[in-house]
């Protein structure tokens, strides 16, 4: 696999393959081009990509049959699509085949960079997530939550619980934590699973912007609306809008958001007829909304509108017996994608990991393991390739012991069992619940560790 993103642009306009391959090639990305749907399809047997930008109106296979034959024959490539037609219903039809978003012709330049690395963005996050003990699975195959602490069964058992039903959700947590992958799960777990997920930051753009993007805007509504564009609300449609960020939603725009989640109806600007929407909502925040709404920064009633069911992220120090196969995870994807083979860690290594306090969670950890792989010397992961700031006190040099990953998932796992058993009392059906898992799993695991007598 090439060490660059790979980006598939498939359009039979030329000049603006061009366009988009000078401004992705700028962000770091290899660009390929196709002119129809039958190379696109060629080139994705051919080549590993990342994501593909296909243009829906093409002669021949158009984009919505390439999009329909890209879900089926390779689900990790993330498709992103393109038109100058850009009706609700064509957007609302290549989401729920699949598609990760929509974008409208011309593209517009920052648009388009933040669609294509949040598609790169979960395609990585994606790959790989096919093994026993990596993250949970069922429902949730699209969605690589990693983790067997109980913390994070907590969290899975409510997505479970709450996921089928039409409640809204408010994801509280750290950022850093992996709250939008929690929302991808609730709507896998949900009755809109089979419509779109569309997400928008709150915090990413101003009011100004935020209110045409969520709510879209009729032609002529200010200059440079050239024509009507659907918000995301509308987009949505059928499926779930995730708003990311939902403590830095301005606070005059509050009542207009209000008004579309009590009456399920919006408004574009500029226009004088108000659009029915059937979506579910997903919100998260790394604040404090509670205090928020004390000091005045949040109305109160949008809160309880958007907290039907609160659930919660942990942080990853309070869910340290993940970090192994956390670890695990991003050595596969990060060593694919920089080129590095690794095969195994020095127990220096895990150590300074599991004594540092990670105040960037997750997110961190990725950024830390990324650095590592990149400046490991041999195929063995040292503490010294880790930041000074986290190696720093890991003074046992003479300790080191080099241990496989298979070793350090082994332990990893049999130190869970131990604890699941002793949180209940050594019940083998109590434990196999709150682990996830079924008793005749269970029995193997505990076989396979020697955990049979302590039962």
């Amino acid at each position: 696999m090439s060490q660059k993103p790979r980006l598939l642009v498939v359009d039979d306009e030329s000049g603006h393959r061009m366009m988009v391959k000078a401004v992705m090639q700028d962000q770091g990305f290899e660009v390929l081009e196709a002119g129809n749907g039958l190379q696109c399809l060629d080139m994705l047997e051919q080549q590993d990509i990342d994501v593909v930008l296909l243009d829906i109106k093409m002669p021949g296979m158009d984009g919505m049959q390439v999009l329909d034959r890209i879900h089926r024959l390779h689900s990790g490539v993330q498709v992103v699509m393109l038109t100058a037609f850009g009706s609700v219903g064509s957007a609302v039809d290549a989401m729920k085949q699949g598609a990760f978003d929509y974008l409208t012709k011309p593209a517009d330049i920052d648009e388009l960079k933040s669609v294509i690395q949040m598609a790169l963005d979960y395609s990585r996050l994606l790959r790989d997530n096919t093994r026993p003990g990596k993250g949970f699975k069922g429902v949730q195959e699209k969605t690589p939550i990693i983790g067997q602490s109980p913390a994070m069964h907590r969290v899975m058992d409510l997505v479970h619980q709450v996921g089928p039903s039409e409640a809204n959700v408010l994801i509280m947590g750290e950022s850093g934590t992996g709250k939008e992958l929690v929302a991808r799960a609730l709507h896998q777990a949900g009755p809109r699973r089979e419509g779109p997920l569309v997400s928008i930051n709150c915090a990413a753009l101003p009011p100004e912007l935020l209110e045409s993007e969520l709510f879209g805007y009729r032609k002529g509504a200010f200059t440079g609306a050239a024509k009507d564009k659907p918000g995301k609300f509308q987009l949505a449609e059928n499926g779930t809008l995730f708003l990311d960020e939902i403590g830095e939603f301005p606070l005059q725009l509050q009542a207009k958001l209000l008004r579309a989640l009590q009456e399920k109806v919006v408004q574009p600007l500029g226009g004088t007829q108000e659009i029915p929407v059937d979506v579910r909502f997903v919100a998260a925040t790394n604040k404090d909304l509670l205090h928020e709404v004390r000091q005045g920064n949040f109305r109160q009633d949008l809160y309880y509108r958007l907290n039907v069911v609160e659930l919660t992220v942990p942080p990853l120090r309070e869910r340290m017996e993940d970090l192994p196969f956390l670890v695990n995870h991003f050595v596969e994807i990060l060593g694919e994608k920089n080129r590095k083979q690794v095969r195994g860690i020095n127990n220096n290594f895990l150590q300074a990991l599991k004594r540092y306090h990670w105040p960037g969670n997750v997110r961190e950890l990725e950024n830390v393991m990324e650095r590592a792989i990149i400046l490991c010397r041999s195929d063995v992961l040292d503490a010294g390739d880790l930041p000074e700031s986290i190696a720093a006190g890991d003074g046992d040099g003479n300790a080191a012991h080099e241990n496989t990953w298979e070793e350090g998932l082994g332990n990893a796992e049999k130190e869970t069992l131990e604890k699941a058993l002793k949180a209940n009392n050594g019940h083998r059906e109590s434990t196999a619940r709150t682990l996830g898992m079924s008793r005749r799993t269970l029995q193997y695991k505990l076989k396979k560790h020697g955990l049979t007598r302590k039962v």
